[in-house]
């Protein structure tokens, strides 16, 4: 710790376990500046709840994602920002609800739950393989189910081939690595560059091909939304695309593999739910409360406005820290302990207001799969070896997840 990081944000231990840093600032300074991120920080659950529903500060933030890296660096991120600045994550009304609708009914919890046997089926097939491929009763809960699950789903949902995983997995990695990082560096940032400028080619290529033969996949509905209704420039059907890419998997990824830990972490609580497989639901969102996989979410003032006792400018960052307000005990009894029965959890892991999370319902149902998956067919899985995380604070994620199984 240091005069310009005092609750440690930047150190390899909170990388490790980021909420003994969260309790402090929520008890000490729910609201303060931190000096590494050129921001404000949100902790306490209402403070977040009522930013995200804040029209004073803006969702428009993809200029700011360089931070204070060197100008030669930020010139290297023009196509970047070019990119990120239409995805609707990153735009405010009305555009917003004009990008955000183009997507949203293919989302719905309806139409989610209609994909639910081809999701159960495909978390069986992958553990099948995963199983079959083992020569010493081990598997990577993160590479053999967490990335594949939700990456095969939503390339399916656009139309895209199966083969084509890996690659989509690979760039939504490296602009992970740059938007997660608490201070972005070179290497992160030509990183992302390079796969956003492949992700862009990789979509064109697809897109020109898709014209001619339109289908009733989520890609051929945006392209009639571009060529027919007029509601989509080319680069908005680009962003959507990489947006869809990023988002529709990258969240699920690190809830399945949160999940799962926090179920080997915790014994009893795995062993209740395998007694009550029913609960997986409310397990989820136990998951998505107690480890959340989008630690936290930024947002712009746009004038100058007080929060709690501090006076905030125009023009500068807030940080909405989700995963300290999930763990706020003025709104969760016991807040630290894991209760896959946990009832009224009103956790923000999935956002709130305007931004909240489309692809939330499909989120769920994947995550559902792949824990049932596991714990039924593995009642006595033990983690082998020891946890290796990714880098970076906005989000929670592993780079190896290892089980034995036999």
């Amino acid at each position: 710790m240091s005069a310009l990081d005092p609750f440690g944000l930047l150190t390899s231990e909170t990388a490790r376990s980021p909420y003994a840093a969260f309790a402090r600032m929520r008890r000490e300074a729910p609201v303060c500046f931190i000096e590494p991120w050129g921001g404000w920080a949100l902790t306490r659950h209402a403070d977040v709840s009522a930013a995200f529903r804040d029209p004073r500060l803006s969702a428009n933030r993809a200029a700011m994602l360089a931070g204070s890296l060197p100008p030669e660096v930020k010139a290297h991120l023009e196509p970047l920002i070019r990119n990120l600045s239409s995805w609707a994550l990153f735009v405010d009304p009305p555009d917003h609800a004009r990008l955000r609708g183009l997507f949203t009914k293919a989302f719905t919890p309806k139409t989610a739950s209609q994909l639910k046997p081809a999701i159960d089926e495909l978390a069986k097939v992958l553990v099948d393989d995963a199983v079959k491929k083992s020569t010493n009763g081990t598997i990577n809960i993160v590479h053999d189910l967490a990335n594949p699950l939700p990456v095969i789903v939503i390339g399916d949902l656009l139309g895209l081939p199966r083969e084509d995983r890996h690659r989509l997995r690979a760039w939504a990695d490296s602009l992970a690595a740059f938007l997660s990082a608490a201070q972005p560096t070179l290497d992160k940032a030509v990183g992302a560059c390079k796969a956003i400028a492949e992700t862009e080619s990789y979509f064109r290529d697809i897109i020109a091909a898709r014209r001619d033969a339109l289908g009733d996949d989520l890609l051929s509905s945006l392209i009639t939304a571009e060529t027919e209704a007029g509601l989509l420039s080319e680069q908005e059907l680009i962003s959507a695309c990489a947006l869809i890419l990023f988002a529709g998997h990258e969240t699920t990824t690190n809830l399945i593999g949160n999940g799962i830990l926090a179920l080997l972490e915790h014994p009893g609580e795995l062993a209740r739910l395998q007694r009550t497989p029913d609960a997986m639901p409310s397990a989820v969102e136990e998951f998505l409360r107690y480890d959340t996989p989008v630690q936290r979410m930024s947002r712009v003032a746009m004038e100058d406005l007080t929060i709690g006792e501090s006076q905030i400018a125009k023009g500068q960052r807030i940080y909405l820290l989700i995963a300290a307000a999930n763990r706020d005990p003025e709104v969760f009894a016991d807040p630290d302990r894991l209760d896959v029965f946990r009832a009224d959890n009103r956790h923000l892991g999935f956002g709130l207001g305007i931004h909240y999370c489309s692809g939330a319902a499909l989120g769920r149902l994947e995550a559902q799969a792949a824990v049932k998956e596991l714990i039924t067919r593995f009642p006595r899985m033990q983690r082998k070896g020891e946890v290796d995380w990714l880098g970076g604070i906005a989000m929670r994620s592993q780079r190896t997840l290892t089980v034995a199984v036999e």
